[in-house]
């Protein structure tokens, strides 16, 4: 790991940052309810979840993007989701505090996702907490999107803070090759979506999670502090 302290913490936003699984999922089966398929459970669909729309495309209609008929469905997945967007999407436990936390030491936070942002913005509005991100990079904010660095990078210097400084957390393979060719430091959140047959031990991450509530207590043992003292600092 990098000697550096780290000064910003950068998040994945479906399944690392916000529960946003029930609100994909509704809009999933609205979807193959309208064309008369079967719908499926929040629990089958969940780990193509940080896929996007292509993976539940995929998991629902059972063909593949090269099917005429993918791009509309895919569209219309989007237009139902986007109605209902932030209905039963929630933060993770433990991600609220944090984000509470992480100013008082002093630590900017950020999110860089592959979710377009036509939809990254009206959810971060409904959850309230857009103005106290220092960056939201979104799937098409750059021509680039993960597992390029280019949107890690473009957010660090947002923030106003060296990639080095930075710890990049995330639920995907192509999260942790971002944040490892950006040069920051990597965080597996295990608690994610996580298909059956991924094997996050083999992507080398600097360090892997079960819940939200560990990750302050990785930033302080980085950074060589106790919340007390750092809190009296500032």
């Amino acid at each position: 790991m990098a000697a550096q302290p780290i000064q910003t913490v950068l998040f994945d936003l479906d399944g690392t940052f916000a529960d946003t699984a029930p609100d994909l999922a509704h809009a999933l089966n609205q979807t193959l309810a309208a064309h008369h398929e079967p719908t499926l459970t929040v629990e089958q669909i969940r780990p193509a979840v940080s896929h996007g729309g292509k993976a539940l495309i995929e998991l629902g209609f059972k063909i593949s993007d090269s099917n005429p008929g993918f791009e509309p469905l895919r569209l219309e997945l989007l237009e139902f989701y986007k109605q209902d967007i932030a209905t039963h999407t929630i933060l993770f436990d433990g991600i609220n505090a944090l984000i509470e936390q992480l100013p008082l030491l002093g630590i900017s936070w950020g999110i860089v996702t592959n979710k377009p942002g036509w939809l990254t913005d009206p959810l971060m509005s409904a959850l309230g907490i857009s103005d106290q991100a220092c960056s939201i990079v979104s799937g098409d904010t750059l021509a680039q999107r993960k597992p390029d660095p280019e949107p890690l990078l473009y957010a660090a210097k947002q923030c106003g803070i060296a990639a080095e400084a930075c710890l990049y957390i995330g639920d995907a393979e192509r999260d942790i090759v971002a944040g490892k060719r950006a040069n920051m430091r990597t965080m597996v959140a295990r608690y994610g979506y996580i298909e059956t047959d991924s094997h996050p031990a083999d992507w080398q991450a600097d360090i892997y999670i079960d819940h939200a509530n560990e990750i302050l207590d990785w930033v302080l043992k980085i950074n060589n502090t106790s919340l007390a003292s750092t809190l009296h600092a500032h």
